[in-house]
């Protein structure tokens, strides 16, 4: 079936290459292998786009029958709506850029086949998971993920601060899961299946059902719901489980740019979307959303701001967005939290490898601080950089054209606006958000490329632009960062939108915030353009006019300063609250009850008195024969005493 070969060819790359690539095939081939099963999976994913979205024909192809205990069936199918296959299109189309990407970034690796190996399978357990028709499946591709993720992040193991980062991913990530696989346990216990359509059917039927959990009544739906927004939370690093996020830029570029912009960060906006029936059904689960969302997207900007290493202003970058997807999601505009997840595929992909391109350039340095100057040395990168910060931003001329950031953006803020209290306290923490975006993104450009080179003479000396195959596939990003945003407006969230969404995505009556927002007060859509000039302007102040402006207030406002640089203490707070007890209780353990009782009386005792009773025993054998005569006589007179005794009795 046609429709397998966007999913499956990068599962068979990996296989191909991750057993037989370093002995057999070599570098080129390993890279020809993975690069073209990714490549194949995209354009099939574009014939799919235009087929299901565009042609308005979803359907489901069954594969086989998964596996069944009971009432609990589970088939593996294929589940192909507009939802998933806008998915299809982004992880693939994403992940083969990125690919093509790894061929010259990771060069002069030495594990070139495990590294291609290890992204095709990433890249085939987002698409099992966006093409999942059940829950079962669904979390199979979410753990999937989180495996190669764990494999990705650590893939210099070597390091150990790499391997550090994917240990902290892999187990923060499993706070998240645990949330998820109790979400869909309560599903299974609500609606007694896994499988999406009779449980969207259904939701409707449970509203106001309630259970007992430790002598308290819990709203179903509302319980439910929440527990799936944890396994959202840590997959999408929402504010509380997101300390992996910056952590796993330890991995090569390639992963930070296929992890943060379209698969891993993603996969919770998605499930979330996906379950918009159940969602719909529970305002509570609803508003909780919105919260997290505009917290995560203000948290996270502030650090942006303070942050000198260039991959973790970008990865900050990432985890503010998603709180803006969140938070659209909160506010039930889901089409407009799938646009922006889009059109920030495509930019923040292109601001990851441009920055990865900067990298490259500077023979691995990633601190801004010891860059400068770098426009006229790599201009192609310079200006594809300044295309990916524009589409963050957000800047358009209104009615004209804009990047894509522009159109995603502001409809998720104008959406906000119209959610009531919850939904306008989030539209201003995104409006500071952007206005903090925009401030960052300029800081990046200007540190980066602009000014007196701040690098060694000899790094600058051999300073030089990219190759053509890493060059090519910023190209097609820079394409979608610059036109995503203005040829999806319509289908995703303009006119058309209800014929192309169709029943992929559910919007309870009187919860349209994107119809609201086309009719809402202009201000509320101008509004984040301009505090993004004026974000961009004041960086301009602070990095050209006045250079020592920003060392001169993080002095002043040193204790703020020092709160948001040390990402207000989180992980300082868990290490202290989870990490350090988890330790000294398991030293505890070790040291007194393994060691101290379990071994002591267990193996370790028994081999002890079992040594001194040989010891005991060896010293009767002296040697002598009058010990012996002793021993003898000694014998048999306690066998005469016992025998006259027992006599006796």
């Amino acid at each position: 079936m046609l429709e397998s070969l966007a999913v499956f060819p990068p599962l068979a790359a990996a296989v191909i290459v991750g057993l037989f690539g370093r002995r057999s095939l070599g570098d080129r081939a390993s890279q020809l292998i993975t690069c073209g099963g990714v490549l194949l999976s995209a354009a099939v994913a574009i014939w799919l786009f235009v087929t299901v979205a565009l042609g308005h024909n979803p359907h489901t192809v069954h594969l086989f029958h998964w596996f069944g205990s009971g009432t609990l069936q589970v088939d593996w199918a294929l589940r192909l709506d507009t939802l998933s296959v806008v998915m299809i299109g982004v992880v693939t189309v994403v992940s083969s850029m990125v690919h093509v990407y790894s061929v010259g970034y990771m060069a002069h690796d030495r594990d070139i086949p495990r590294f291609m190996a290890y992204l095709s399978l990433f890249t085939f357990m987002m698409l099992a998971l966006v093409t999942a028709d059940n829950f079962v499946q669904m979390f199979f591709g979410w753990e999937g993920v989180g495996l190669a993720s764990y494999l990705l992040i650590g893939f210099w193991y070597e390091k150990p601060s790499a391997s550090a980062a994917a240990i902290k991913a892999f187990v923060v990530n499993r706070v998240g899961d645990f949330g998820f696989s109790l979400g869909i346990m309560a599903v299974y216990f609500i609606f007694d299946t896994v499988q999406f359509d009779p449980v969207f059917a259904a939701a409707g039927s449970k509203v106001g059902m309630h259970f007992t959990f430790l002598g308290t009544q819990a709203d179903m739906l509302a319980t439910c719901c929440l527990l799936l927004f944890v396994g959202a939370m840590g997959k999408s690093a929402q504010l509380g489980l997101h300390t992996w996020l910056p952590d796993a830029m330890e991995g090569p570029t390639p992963v930070s740019a296929l992890i943060h912009a379209a698969t891993m960060v993603t996969a919770g906006v998605f499930m979330l979307a996906r379950c918009s029936p159940l969602f719909e059904q529970s305002p509570l689960a609803l508003e909780v959303v919105t919260i997290v969302g505009a917290l995560t997207a203000f948290v996270a900007a502030t650090i942006g701001l303070t942050q000198f290493d260039i991959k973790r202003v970008i990865a900050y970058s990432t985890m503010s967005q998603l709180g803006y997807m969140f938070f659209a999601i909160g506010v039930s505009a889901y089409s407009a939290a799938i646009f922006h997840l889009m059109t920030h595929a495509f930019f923040k992909a292109l601001l990851f490898l441009g920055a990865g391109s900067v990298i490259h350039a500077l023979s691995g340095e990633q601190d801004m601080r010891k860059m400068g100057g770098l426009f006229k040395v790599i201009p192609k990168t310079g200006i594809l950089m300044w295309i990916g910060s524009l589409a963050l931003a957000g800047i358009g001329i209104p009615g004209v054209f804009g990047f894509a950031g522009f159109y995603s953006k502001d409809m998720i803020l104008e959406a906000a606006y119209q959610g009531g209290a919850v939904g306008q306290l989030a539209y201003w923490l995104g409006i500071a958000a952007a206005f903090f975006t925009a401030f960052y993104s300029w800081r990046l450009i200007i540190m980066t490329f602009y000014g007196s080179p701040r690098a060694d003479h000899h790094t600058m000396e051999h300073a030089h632009e990219s190759p053509p195959v890493m060059l090519l596939p910023l190209t097609v990003l820079a394409a979608g960062a610059l036109f995503a945003g203005w040829l999806g407006y319509d289908h995703f969230v303009g006119e058309a939108r209800g014929e192309f969404w169709g029943a992929s995505i559910y919007v309870a009556p009187g919860h349209d915030t994107i119809e609201a927002a086309h009719k809402g007060p202009e201000w509320i859509g101008i509004l984040p353009l301009v505090v993004g000039l004026l974000g961009i302007f004041l960086a301009y102040v602070f990095y050209i006019l006045k250079p020592t402006w920003p060392a001169a207030w993080a002095t002043s406002l040193s204790g703020l300063y020092q709160l948001i640089y040390r990402k207000y203490y989180f992980d300082e707070l868990y290490d202290a609250i989870f990490v350090r007890p988890a330790f000294a209780l398991g030293r505890i353990f070790w040291k007194r009850v393994d060691v101290g009782i379990i071994d002591a009386f267990g193996p370790d005792g028994i081999a002890t008195a079992t040594r001194s009773a040989s010891a005991g025993f060896s010293r009767l054998q002296s040697g002598y024969l009058f010990h012996y005569a002793l021993a003898m006589l000694v014998g048999v007179l306690v066998l005469t005493t016992f025998y006259l005794i027992l006599g006796g009795v």
